[in-house]
């Protein structure tokens, strides 16, 4: 009866996001992350969360991207099986592109953030987490992350079918969408647009006007 009449206790998707005042804080918390005589696991933290947030990939997509989904040539990385089984490929910023050839000179297996696991790849960033959110005073969750890309990248009136293309939705029941041909070429910009908002918002390029950013409306 509970199922028939959709009377079943609905949870609220949380609607989390790191907001733009937040981004500086939040970014030194993770340039201060370390572990007690590891400096490289330190620093592959840090890196993860930045993969994340400044591509909007899922968690588990980032943890176990290959080097082999990575072209330093044509400036993209590939998520071959995502969660819509649509192969994604998403052309590089130049942060993440220095982020990823940084990570590629410290290479000691076939992932990007390798890990002595039976999967090779790290599975628990939980650890990390805690310490940034000590250190920063910004609570946060890798879901977070992706929620902030999602947000800004909407704030910044980029085009509908570019926004689906960056985040891989399907683009089901629209009939223009079938007639839409985004190459990975036409993300280059927006993609860069995001990049240099998150690096303004972090402290880490001059500063210029940024609007603060709305709580998504829902959970993608």
């Amino acid at each position: 009866r509970l199922s028939h009449t959709r009377a079943w206790y609905n949870i609220k998707r949380r609607q989390n996001v790191i907001k733009a005042h937040e981004l500086a804080p939040w970014y030194r918390g993770i340039q201060q992350l370390t572990y007690r005589h590891d400096d490289e696991q330190a620093e592959l933290m840090k890196d993860y969360f930045l993969l994340i947030l400044f591509t909007g990939l899922r968690r588990n997509e980032a943890a176990t991207l290959k080097w082999a989904d990575v072209d330093f040539k044509d400036k993209t990385l590939t998520i071959p099986d995502p969660k819509n089984r649509e192969r994604h490929v998403l052309p590089l910023s130049d942060f993440l592109y220095d982020l990823l050839a940084r990570r590629k000179v410290v290479a000691t297996n076939d992932y990007v953030f390798p890990a002595n696991s039976k999967t090779g790849y790290i599975n628990d960033p939980r650890k990390a987490m805690r310490k940034v959110i000590e250190t920063s005073g910004i609570e946060f969750t890798l879901h977070d992350l992706r929620r902030t890309f999602i947000t800004i990248a909407e704030s910044l009136d980029i085009p509908v079918y570019a926004l689906k293309r960056l985040l891989n939705h399907k683009m089901q029941n629209d009939i223009t969408a079938g007639y839409v041909v985004m190459d990975v070429e036409r993300l280059r910009k927006p993609m860069q647009m995001i990049t240099d908002y998150l690096l303004k918002a972090m402290g880490v390029k001059a500063k210029a006007d940024i609007e603060p950013i709305a709580l998504a409306k829902k959970e993608h």
